[in-house]
């Protein structure tokens, strides 16, 4: 696809235009796609399902590759193996259908699962960095790698795949065989409390700040008296001081203008300096 609004996919509704935009549906189109992006001298930037992402309202130049069509997720003994575009949500499930133990705190996380190992997702105590094994890669030169869990540097959400630019194809997660009922109770009961403090009923990046050390971020914004704050369509939430929401007609440029409002007055009033989790790419 040309000039296809990047709004249509992220999940603030927001995001301007990619120069072309394309959906593989397996490892071979993928490398294909990076080997004409090089061959026309265009950048490549790939995303999974858009959703701890802010796309700038000016779009995204070159190629731009949306993973969510690789989704195939396979169980393997104590293993699940899945795809790059596959629903962290969905391996969770797929981990609770085999009786898997270990990657429970993943169930109500709403990215892929490339965007998970590419930022070290983590909710209520658990990171990706505990349970995934190993993790299949494509290089920018166009090499299929294997990288282990010790290669890829995990710390508080990051992994070195953000230092190499490297494209996640698939990732192994190690598990612990338990009991289902308890394995389903659990979920249900991150999906709950997530549910109650959480402002899904609107569209949002997810968490958009990183939690500063010795500090909670949602306290520190809350009590700037900064719920409620808004530019255009974008609001701090009133439900949950760390998310951002599109109560209606936000921009990229309403949500970046917002978050720095936030940074400056929680800078002003504490002296912590906010560092944004979600991933902000495109031209302004």
């Amino acid at each position: 696809m040309n000039h296809e609004p990047l709004s249509k996919y992220t999940n603030t509704k927001t995001g301007g235009p990619a120069d072309y935009l394309a959906f593989p549906k397996t490892v071979k189109q993928v490398s294909e796609l990076l080997t004409w992006a090089d061959q026309q001298k265009l950048p490549l930037t790939v995303v999974g399902n858009a959703s701890n992402l802010i796309v700038r309202d000016g779009g995204i130049r070159g190629l731009t590759v949306i993973l969510t069509q690789m989704k195939e997720i396979k169980v393997s003994g104590n293993q699940v193996i899945a795809q790059a575009g596959a629903a962290l949500i969905a391996t969770t499930e797929a981990a609770y259908q085999a009786s898997l133990s270990g990657i429970e705190f993943a169930a109500g996380i709403p990215g892929s699962v490339g965007g998970a190992v590419f930022m070290n997702a983590g909710a209520y105590g658990g990171e990706i960095s505990e349970v995934v094994s190993e993790v299949q890669i494509l290089t920018r030169k166009g090499e299929i790698r294997t990288l282990t869990n010790h290669e890829l540097d995990f710390a508080y959400r990051h992994s070195s795949i953000q230092d190499y630019d490297d494209i996640v194809l698939s990732a192994t997660f190690n598990l612990t065989p338990g009991n289902a009922q308890k394995i389903r109770d659990r979920m249900d009961d991150l999906n709950r409390l997530r549910a109650s403090k959480q402002p899904l009923e609107y569209p949002s990046c997810g968490s958009v700040f990183k939690r500063p050390t010795g500090y909670f971020t949602g306290k520190l914004i809350h009590e700037s008296g900064l719920q409620g704050f808004q530019i255009g369509g974008a609001q701090v939430s009133k439900k949950h001081a760390g998310f951002i929401i599109n109560v209606g007609g936000a921009t990229a440029t309403d949500y970046l203008n917002v978050i720095h409002h936030v940074q400056a007055t929680v800078f002003e009033k504490f002296g912590v300096h906010l560092q944004t989790e979600v991933r902000i790419i495109g031209e302004k």
